[in-house]
């Protein structure tokens, strides 16, 4: 294998382009390893590939999912330092109060860990569903700390949001539909509740990016105007307008553009000092959740591909435009200012986990040996795409229209060839030659296009891009672990997290185990909304070749798919500590889903299973099908393989 050019680090965060999405909690150190900064700092760094070489030495296998919590507590405080310098700058009278969504990643020790991180700051929760309402109720540390209570709502719902209210907890329901608002004053009237509501109000304004339909007419939470003053209207004949405390809107997952979330802020604004005019003494303004994540870097409009994937604001551009939008339209109406609330949970999430997989194999179109050359009993097709080969590797052959027309006798020679083995003409080493040599001299006319870097090019040699790049086989489920990549086309920044300090000379997707032609990735994060490969390189025998997947925490983690019956895969939690030797200590590592586990998921017990097998082996030994011995043998094979991951072994 040739020594491989060495890379700059500074040109290999530029490759895979470290400063659209890495936000500094990742780099590239001088052994052309990732770096994670937990702390969003130059100090403790931990060595990513250093990290999972100690954990797999201790027997956790790949794939694995590592949690930074660190990043968690920064990205906390740096929200919420956001959030007070803007309303410092301001003058801005009201509070603010992040309130973490745990739809995004409901897994219990990162809700754990983003209270503690967010303690000093006051962080509350919310939640959407029943089961959410039952995990995070008992979660809050004391009275004071707030559960927004978001989507829809069944009686035996709302009971425990007024059982909670009743017990001082600070429970905040955000009715979504009126008929919700009648069932929730009449259950509190009915249970002596003196009850707390915010209202999710339908926006004029519509969202952006790929959930713009959380905001304007074509929402499906929330109420119009119309409906709205009804419900104010029937608070006031029954004399109990005081429990209107909270007034929300929701634009989307991930809001791309600043300047939609002024609009619908100012449109909300506009609501609250209405509302105030009459006598409605509401609190507080959540502004729902949408503070974005740059996946990638954003594609201008001409290219026509959705930039849903980046934003064009940054952390504190978000905050200031929330605080100065409330205030202007507040200052102007003579209103007071509302305290903010903000639902921040990809923000919040995302940086904190990574996914690591193992590469099990690459595989490209078969090459000819340079040293090849035809025998006289060749077949004649073998010999004419052994002479355009030739041809083509010639100095002089570097122009389009001349590799045109040398394309144009390959394809047609590999027609002919197609024909004859169909046909019975040409035996299997023969069209074995001829499928090589098509591809050899694929490779050199693509090569001599990248040489040349024309203008223009026919669509059938553009058409070689996407032929000639490399599948990597890749141990881990796209549906288990990157689901919004397959539902969606989010893009995930992927980095080989070593060699990077080697030039890489390979072009590859990324195919998953499943059985299925959509379990592979080939959109990536790029400035070219057109490229659909990875830079990757070569694989050495008896060498792994690991891919970190970045910006994994929010929402891949909990919606996963059993494609497959591939699990949820093993997990290490890390913490920095510049005080150890490699400035991090795994908390505690969680195995991921065995055999037996999925397979209960789906009704399929162990002991059942086991018992039809061992009747089939049983069977076949007394038939002497299969002698005794080798019988048991296999029927302990099995039984062992219920406690195995779901994914490869070593």
């Amino acid at each position: 294998m040739p020594t491989p050019q060495t890379l700059a680090r500074t040109d290999a965060e530029a490759l895979y382009h470290f400063s659209a999405w890495a936000d500094g909690f990742f780099g590239i150190n001088a052994d052309g390893h990732v770096e994670v900064r937990p702390r969003g700092t130059h100090e403790p760094v931990v060595d990513l590939h250093a990290l999972a070489r100690s954990l797999q030495d201790e027997g956790h296998d790949l794939p694995l999912v590592v949690r930074f919590h660190d990043v968690l507590h920064a990205r906390v405080r740096l929200l919420n330092e956001a959030f007070a310098s803007a309303r410092q700058e301001a003058g801005y009278q009201g509070t603010y109060t992040t309130a973490f969504p745990i739809k995004v990643n409901q897994l219990h020790e990162v809700v754990e860990e983003v209270l503690d991180a967010g303690r000093p700051y006051g962080l509350g929760l919310e939640c959407g569903s029943k089961a959410e309402l039952v995990a995070a109720l008992p979660l809050l540390p004391d009275d004071d700390t707030l559960l927004v209570c978001n989507g829809y709502k069944d009686d035996s719902m709302l009971r425990l949001i007024l059982g909670g209210q009743r017990l001082g907890r600070n429970v905040m329901p955000v009715v979504e539909k009126y008929g919700e608002f009648e069932r929730l004053m009449a259950l509190a009237a009915s249970t002596h509740t003196q009850t707390q509501f915010g209202v999710r109000v339908r926006l004029s304004t519509p969202g952006a990016g790929k959930w713009a339909s959380s905001g304007g007419d074509e929402s499906k939470f929330g109420i119009t105007i119309s409906e709205l003053l009804s419900l104010v209207e029937a608070l006031e004949a029954q004399g109990t307008t005081e429990a209107f405390k909270l007034l929300h809107i929701h634009i989307g997952s991930q809001i791309p553009d600043v300047r939609t979330l002024r609009d619908a802020v100012k449109e909300l604004t506009q609501v609250y000092v209405q509302l105030r005019r009459r006598g409605i003494g509401i609190e507080r303004m959540d502004v729902g959740g949408g503070l974005g994540v740059s996946y990638t870097v954003g594609y201008p409009a001409s290219s026509g591909t959705d930039s849903g994937d980046a934003i064009n604001y940054s952390l504190d551009e978000y905050a200031n435009a929330v605080v100065y939008t409330v205030q202007e339209v507040c200052d102007a109406a003579g209103c007071p200012h509302p305290d903010l609330v903000s639902e921040s949970g990809r923000a919040l999430t995302a940086h904190h986990s990574v996914l690591l997989v193992n590469v099990q194999g690459a595989y490209g179109r078969d090459a000819i040996d340079p040293a090849f050359v035809p025998a006289e009993d060749d077949h004649a097709v073998v010999r004419d795409l052994y002479q355009t080969l030739s041809w083509i590797r010639e100095p002089e052959t570097t122009q389009p229209p001349a590799l045109l027309e040398a394309y144009h006798d390959l394809a047609e020679k590999r027609r002919e060839a197609d024909a004859l083995f169909t046909y019975g003409y040409l035996d299997l080493e023969q069209k074995a030659l001829a499928e090589r040599l098509f591809w050899s001299a694929c490779r050199h006319i693509h090569t001599r296009i990248g040489e040349t870097d024309p203008e223009w090019l026919p669509a059938e040699l553009q058409a070689l891009d996407d032929l000639l790049i490399d599948q990597y086989l890749c141990d881990f489920s796209v549906f288990q672990s990157m689901i919004d990549h397959w539902a969606i086309g989010q893009r995930f920044p992927i980095v080989p997290i070593h060699r990077l300090d080697e030039v890489p000379s390979r072009r590859g997707v990324l195919v998953d185990l499943t059985c299925d032609s959509d379990g592979k990735i080939s959109r990536f994060v790029s400035p070219d909304p057109e490229k659909d490969y990875l830079e990757l390189h070569p694989l050495r025998p008896g060498e792994p070749y690991v891919l970190g997947v970045f910006l994994m925490g929010a929402y891949q983690d909990i919606m996963g798919d059993m494609h497959n019956l591939f699990g949820r895969v093993g997990e290490a939690h890390v913490y920095a500590d510049a005080d150890e030797p490699q400035g991090y200590y795994v908390e505690k590592t969680v195995a991921g889903a065995s055999v037996q586990d999925i397979l209960a998921l789906v009704r399929y017990f162990p002991n059942d299973l086991q018992r039809r097998m061992s009747e089939l082996v049983r069977a076949k030994v007394k038939a002497k099908t299969i002698r005794s011995a080798a019988g048991y043998h296999l029927l302990n094979e099995y039984k062992q393989l219920f406690e195995e991951t779901t994914y490869l072994g070593g």
